[in-house]
């Protein structure tokens, strides 16, 4: 069954202008016909179309479901922007398939970009939850100074991973099962040692990701679904 986000279910029982001209235009569903929501927050809902206009499709809702978290612990990655910003896109979409909770960005000294286009990734993060029939839309953070960043609160694990010779574990071994992490990937010049050093200070601890040299998109997915498979396999 197709999924549509309506964030404001509870208060507006309208489907958003944009869902409901694909519902209605597109998939040409009409009166009564019973669609899914998802308000984002995790819950589903079972609705029937009460009024077929594609700008105020007016829905009754059926029935709520709501939906278990599906996994434990909280999992955010922070990353700085690529240059080419469909990498950046291409790493919140499969995130959002994968599983993540918060994606946010960080302004590096080698940094290549220094600004992203919220907006757009956030569009990607609703179509990314609707295709994989998710409950949870991902929070997405702005761009913060690296420094600025490190230096706020995190209940968990915080991980950075680089790629500067010295002892690391291997991020698979350092976090542990179903805890809150925190995981730094940076830009395509890496961290500069100065930042990793700042991170250290802060209570992050450095990580290797493999042996293989990682785009900072990659490096981010790999991240990302090595907590999933910690979780699951242990």
């Amino acid at each position: 069954m197709q999924l549509f986000y309506t964030p404001d279910i509870v208060s507006n029982s309208q489907l958003p202008e944009t869902e409901a001209q694909h519902c209605l235009t597109v998939l040409r569903l009409k009166a009564d016909d019973i669609i899914r929501l998802t308000d984002g927050k995790g819950n589903f809902y079972n609705a029937a179309i009460a009024e077929a206009n594609p700008k105020h499709c007016r829905l009754r809702i059926l029935e709520t479901f709501p939906k278990a978290p599906l996994w434990k612990g909280k999992i955010e990655i922070a990353m700085a922007p690529t240059k080419n910003s469909e990498r950046t896109e291409w790493f919140a979409e499969k995130a959002t398939e994968i599983g993540i909770d918060t994606i946010s960005f960080l302004h590096c000294r080698f940094s290549e970009r220094k600004d992203i286009k919220t907006e757009r990734i956030n569009k990607i993060l609703i179509s990314a939850m609707k295709q994989s029939m998710k409950a949870r839309l991902p929070e997405l953070k702005g761009i913060v100074d690296f420094k600025t960043f490190i230096q706020q609160d995190f209940d968990g694990r915080k991980f950075i991973a680089h790629c500067y010779p010295g002892e690391k574990q291997a991020l698979s071994q350092a976090y542990r099962k179903d805890e809150n992490v925190l995981i730094l990937i940076g830009p395509e010049g890496d961290f500069s040692e100065e930042e990793i050093a700042l991170a250290e200070e802060q209570g992050f601890t450095p990580v290797s990701l493999g042996e293989s040299r990682l785009r900072t998109e990659t490096a981010a997915l790999i991240a990302c679904h090595t907590i999933h498979i910690v979780n699951q396999l242990l």
